[in-house]
């Protein structure tokens, strides 16, 4: 079942930010647009790869109005534990949510039940706190923040510009399709 246009539940998490323990709730996260950054867990191999390449590109998710929110279901104790022993790790300036129960993972449809971790999905949330695009792949694969960023990009152009769509490769300033009325429904 597709989760497009799904409503995030409300939700209320403690997160490692800024240097800080905080909490981050849906109140939080509506109103602008958003990531959700679901990785399996800290300490690991791919994970810090994919959380760096998110962390070097964060300024210009902001610059677009985006926030990005990592979350694993490890507590906000091991992602400060992990923040302090990493290098890479003490890059991010995003929030890191921590989603000990799996709440989050299950909400998202990404919750590993037989190992407590989480997928690798990246979900792009609008500011009404609907779900407008999202992947999930293999554990051993990790993402590129320049596509995910470009992802932003395109659909936040198109909730602007209802009426035309993003081909394949799309780009700030390209050019976008405008589909006739009688193929709108077969896009």
């Amino acid at each position: 079942m597709s989760l497009i246009g799904k409503e995030i539940s409300d939700f209320t998490v403690q997160a490692y930010a800024d240097g800080n323990f905080k909490e981050i709730s849906k109140a939080d996260v509506t109103g602008k647009w958003a990531v959700f950054f679901f990785y399996p867990a800290d300490f690991t191999f791919v994970c810090p790869t994919e959380l760096e390449d998110l962390a070097n590109k964060y300024e210009e998710f902001k610059s677009v109005g985006c926030e990005i929110y990592s979350v694993s279901c490890d507590s906000h104790f091991v992602h400060k534990a992990w923040h302090d022993a990493s290098a890479t790790i003490k890059k991010i300036g995003y929030p890191m949510l921590a989603d000990p129960t799996g709440k989050l993972a299950r909400d998202f449809d990404v919750m590993i039940e037989e190992s407590g971790m989480a997928e690798r999905g990246s979900f792009i949330v609008n500011p009404e706190g609907k779900i407008v695009a999202y992947e999930v792949i293999a554990g051993n694969v990790g993402r590129n923040a320049d596509e995910l960023f470009r992802r932003v990009q395109a659909s936040q152009f198109v909730a602007e510009h209802g009426d035309q769509v993003c081909p394949a490769k799309w780009q700030p300033g390209a050019e976008t399709l405008k589909p006739s009325l009688d193929l709108v429904g077969l896009i």
